[in-house]
């Protein structure tokens, strides 16, 4: 009984010591399972997302080796001049530019793009100059000496003379990028020189100025005063862009000229100091479901009709509207984009075997390029009725749209060309389908679904045959660009 007494007041003072070591700090419990010391992991080995290879912490390196290549460009011109701030910040594209009398002096940012001295810019960073100064990173400064120009895509080919061992920035594959990869630019914002920003590309062939060349690539990469004209690189450390201009509305969004487009144009740039482009003479529409369900196409792909320019060669070598292109010598058309880029891309004076589908027939025309003329869009509002309003809602008027005869008093207000002939709309519904299809007020339609339109009384007897989901081909004059178009609307019950 007394070893037993003993046996226990031993063990209660060795807890209690215990709890006192640990109420005290001085004392860690031992984990009752054992393990081998720790070891750092073999980072190597481990499967990465293939997003964090060439994030944005890599642009460190890439911007060491590019800077050198990227160079200061100053353009003074002793005549009146539209200043930078006004092509990159117009509240749109469509605002018209403020012209500044007496000298004018801009900056801008450029890349070196060989060893002889070329260097790569945009065609807005030297308009006009009548003196050119290139300042290089490491503060050498040259005259340059404008080469050749692209005012379609905004690009500009200069050369420096009396350089040695000039840096050249390596250009990668424009074609290859894709939403959401990491690119940093590189310039000149605001005066302050070699500035490095960096962010994501966020959407691959926006259209901007000109809707059948445009292709920019959009970024949420910082581009400011100045960075006009320099690199947008790549994880890689590869030029895919030059950057060109900014979003008004917001500081976030800039835009640069795809690398492959500007490398496509300089052979000409180098032999004659411009460009340029095979023209077809017409305009196009992509073959959407829905219009190939309205004109009942054979096909799902392609670049549609829809109407011609001016003495056309497609018009004149047979085509029509509603006629479908599906290849040029052999090559796929996919979309009316395809089309654009693949004539753009022949000389003037080429003669191009187009292959088309009619009514659903195959045929081949051979059609004489001419040369493509500076686009002059209009974006006027025009009567009756304004371009970009639409009339308070009213249920009862079929599609939403309210129409009129097209009488010889408004073709003389508004000056529709006399081949002109259709129904006047007067008033388009802002919650009717109409409306979000592009219709607006002043377009005269002169044909649904390939049947023509003479009178209100056609148009209605059309209307009232179809039924809820029945698509509608529109065909239409749109006269604040002079041209017919085409769009679809789809009965709403």
């Amino acid at each position: 009984m007394r070893r037993f007494t003993v046996i226990t007041v031993a063990l209660a003072s060795t807890v209690a010591f215990l709890v006192g070591l640990i109420m005290a700090g001085q004392f860690t419990p031992t984990p009752v399972v054992t393990t081998a010391p720790r070891t750092p992991p073999v980072l190597r080995d481990m499967p990465r997302p293939a997003s964090v290879t060439g994030g944005a912490a890599n642009f460190a390196d890439v911007a060491e080796r590019i800077n050198a290549a990227v160079v200061n460009i100053d353009a003074t011109s002793n005549r009146s001049a539209i200043r930078e701030s006004q092509r990159l910040f117009r509240r749109s594209p469509e605002d018209p530019p403020r012209e500044f009398d007496g000298p004018s002096r801009g900056a801008g940012s450029g890349f070196i793009i060989d060893r002889e001295g070329l260097i790569l810019t945009n065609h807005h960073v030297i308009e006009h100059a009548e003196r050119i100064t290139v300042t290089l990173a490491d503060g050498r400064a040259f005259r340059g000496e404008v080469i050749g120009t692209d005012p379609a895509i905004d690009v500009a080919l200069l050369k420096i003379t009396g350089g040695r061992d000039l840096p050249e920035a390596p250009l990668g594959n424009s074609d290859d990028l894709r939403v959401g990869e990491w690119v940093c630019a590189i310039g000149n914002p605001l005066g302050y020189v070699h500035s490095v920003t960096v962010g994501v590309v966020s959407f691959i062939g926006r259209k901007l100025f000109d809707a059948s060349l445009d292709d920019y690539i959009q970024t949420d990469a910082a581009i400011n005063f100045g960075n006009s004209g320099g690199p947008l690189i790549n994880a890689r450390g590869q030029v895919i862009g030059i950057n060109s201009a900014v979003s008004s509305r917001t500081s976030s969004i800039g835009f640069a000229v795809p690398i492959n487009q500007a490398v496509s144009i300089l052979p000409q740039l180098k032999a004659s100091g411009s460009v340029s482009r095979g023209y077809m003479g017409v305009f196009l529409t992509d073959v959407t479901p829905a219009l190939q369900r309205a004109l009942s196409l054979t096909v799902g792909r392609g670049a549609l009709v829809q109407d011609f320019t001016s003495d056309s060669p497609a018009e004149r070598s047979g085509l029509r509207v509603y006629d479908v292109i599906l290849d040029v010598e052999g090559r796929d058309i996919g979309s009316n984009e395809d089309l654009i880029r693949d004539i753009a891309g022949r000389q003037p004076g080429a003669v191009v075997r187009v292959a088309l589908t009619r009514d659903g027939r195959r045929l081949t025309v051979p059609v004489r390029l001419i040369e493509r003329p500076r686009s002059s869009t209009r974006d006027d509002d025009l009567l009756p009725g304004s371009r970009g309003r639409a009339a308070p809602a009213s249920p009862d008027v079929p599609l939403g749209l309210a129409v009129r005869e097209l009488d010889r008093t408004v073709v003389r207000r508004v000056q529709y060309p006399d081949a002109i002939q259709g129904v006047l709309i007067v008033r388009v519904d802002a919650t009717g389908a109409a409306f979000s299809a592009q219709v607006r007020s002043g377009f005269v339609i002169t044909e649904i679904n390939r049947r023509p339109v003479r009178s209100v009384s056609d148009y209605e007897r059309i209307v009232s045959a179809a039924r809820p989901g029945d698509v509608l081909a529109i065909y239409c004059y749109d006269p604040s660009v002079a041209q017919r178009r085409l769009v679809t609307v789809t009965v709403e019950p």
